[in-house]
């Protein structure tokens, strides 16, 4: 009786395990649902949207201007940020406020993306605290999934003019 009992914890423990692996490779190369919050990329994804976040991307390098990407933030480890990719290494971005009269320009670093949120008065981005490594990009949003009536595939930029192609 107790070899049975015993039996039947191990193959229970054996199960959780494999289950266990097979979530964790799910969640970390496959994707995941994220709940986003803030106002940095309002209109285009709002505070307490739903979306699903993609990770093939990050690990194929396929990470293009206009994606929407989850990413470490550079200024608190524990949390993550929801951003648009302006530039890619080599690219020359604009570094300025909208606002700015002046406009000043600089090249993203090779192993770097340049990130703003489409909500560009109400955002902390790389205009704040620069170019962001790729290695610290988690995934890409493809897919608003809540609120329903915004089910679908994500829209381009409102800050379309952001993109240089110098």
């Amino acid at each position: 009786m107790l070899r049975n009992a015993l039996g039947k914890a191990f193959r229970f423990l054996g199960y959780t395990v494999q289950y266990g692996c097979i979530a964790h490779c799910a969640f970390e190369y496959l994707g995941g649902i994220v709940v986003c919050s803030g106002p940095s990329m309002e209109p285009t994804i709002q505070n307490s949207d739903i979306v699903f976040s993609e990770n093939l991307s990050r690990h194929f390098y396929c990470i293009r201007k206009g994606d929407i990407v989850i990413v470490k933030s550079p200024n608190d480890p524990k949390s993550n940020i929801c951003k648009r990719v302006i530039g890619l290494e080599g690219d020359k971005v604009c570094t300025s406020n909208p606002s700015d009269f002046l406009k000043s320009h600089s090249y993203v670093p090779k192993g770097h993306v340049w990130l703003e949120g489409d909500n560009l008065r109400n955002s902390t981005d790389s205009r704040y605290y620069g170019p962001v490594p790729y290695g610290l990009i988690r995934g890409r949003i493809c897919l608003k999934i809540w609120p329903l009536n915004d089910f679908g595939f994500l829209r381009a930029s409102p800050n379309g003019h952001r993109f240089l192609d110098d």
